[in-house]
């Protein structure tokens, strides 16, 4: 239940998802950058963080 919430928050904020999965590391600034480059490849990114951990 908690991974669901967690995708729904990375749908809405992608850089939020990520944190709260892992922190702030590598995967949390790549998604800082994927979202400025683009919404849907930070909600991509994001998605893939969290069903991999």
């Amino acid at each position: 239940m908690a991974d669901f919430i967690r995708i729904l928050i990375a749908i809405l904020l992608p850089p939020l998802g990520v944190f709260l999965q892992v922190g702030i590391g590598k995967h949390f600034w790549i998604n800082i950058i994927l979202t400025i480059l683009g919404y849907i490849p930070g909600i991509v990114h994001a998605v893939w963080v969290i069903a991999k951990k």
